[in-house]
């Protein structure tokens, strides 16, 4: 590049050893930073180079502070776009996500370690272990989100083959049952919601009119078809956080209103799923009062919450332990004890 248009880009190199060598603890006096920008191939002067502080301070929001130590000033960038903290954060939620790969993280990782000093960098190769985290195969997640948002947008329905894993380990389209037809699979999408450190779109069914959702990461070749969405009124009042806590596991299910009987001990397990605002009463001749002092952890209580009832339900409730019961309805109890007895059967 010619030295004439380097001296364009000296407000932008400038703004870059700022920002990459100095923070609160690490400073840079000016004969460094005109040494810095030779070696880009720009000269300056102190003048030239204070003028520019203040374009950084004024236009770009970038805070540049001068302060005397000794005989000589030091300047470093005061309020960052991102402070160290929310960096930190930052790299934690990428390293952590199940939904991205780990080439994908690496490189994003990389993308936000740019915005830190060369000295906090260092505190940003942070490794955070999830227990039992098996992060995505699926690079075209990122390209999969994206084509949904533009189809809510642009309010279109979208196609697409939805795969699972064969016995083999390997992904493959569903077929249509019975048969070895590729199913492709029209909806309209209304949501995108991250449950269980998965991305799933939420949409409405044509086919089945009703509410639907399915993992990102196993949607293949999404196509929009520019026909208009369904399902407005069905989402009308939707809440993708109060859907989450029915749907456990996301899996579907006839949504009911369940009673569940417990000990007051797990009230707690109820309210981190449901949310502090789900009734909670004495249960039947349980003999506790609610909001008495002192109360016996095996004080049984009884609440009724929204589930979609499914097999994942159901594993939930056993994983609870035999104190924690389906109290109704009297169907969705008698499912419950069903779905055990047929468990029980295969250990006899």
């Amino acid at each position: 590049m010619a030295k004439n248009e380097n001296q364009k880009l000296k407000l932008y190199y400038l703004y870059r050893i700022m920002l990459e060598k100095t923070d609160d603890e690490h400073g840079i006096t000016m004969p460094e930073i005109i040494k810095e920008l030779e070696r880009r191939g720009i000269t300056s002067e102190r003048k030239g180079i204070y003028r520019d502080f203040d374009v950084l301070t004024d236009e770009m929001g970038i805070e540049i502070i001068g302060e005397k130590s000794g005989r000589q000033y030091f300047y470093h960038v005061g309020a960052k776009q991102f402070e160290l903290a929310e960096l930190k954060l930052l790299v934690d939620a990428v390293q952590s996500s199940k939904f991205i790969t780990e080439r994908k993280s690496s490189a994003l990782i990389k993308k936000i370690t740019g915005f830190a000093s060369q000295y906090e960098a260092g505190q940003l190769k942070r490794q955070v272990h999830v227990q039992g985290r098996i992060k995505t195969m699926n690079e075209s997640i990122y390209y999969n989100v994206d084509k949904i948002h533009n189809a809510i947008a642009e309010n279109s329905r979208i196609r697409f083959k939805y795969l699972q894993w064969d016995v083999n380990g390997k992904l493959v389209p569903k077929c249509v049952e019975g048969t070895d037809e590729v199913r492709i699979y029209e909806v309209s999408p209304w949501a995108l919601s991250w449950d269980d450190e998965n991305y799933y779109m939420i949409a409405f069914d044509h086919l089945s009119s009703r509410i639907r959702h399915y993992r990102v990461d196993k949607m293949d070749r999404i196509s929009l078809t520019n026909e208009p969405r369904e399902g407005k009124e069905q989402f009308a009042d939707f809440d993708p956080a109060k859907y989450a806590k029915k749907s456990f596991g996301m899996f579907a299910g006839e949504e009911r209103k369940v009673r569940i009987e417990f000990p007051a001990g797990l009230a707690g397990v109820f309210i981190d799923r449901f949310g502090k605002d789900i009734p909670i009463h004495p249960a039947p001749a349980s003999g506790a009062e609610k909001g008495a002092s002192g109360i016996s952890e095996s004080a049984r209580y009884v609440t009724t919450v929204d589930v979609a009832v499914s097999s994942q339900f159901f594993g939930w409730i056993f994983a609870l332990g035999p104190d924690v019961t389906v109290a109704g309805p009297d169907d969705v109890a008698a499912e419950y004890k069903a779905a055990l007895n047929e468990t029980l059967k295969k250990y006899n």
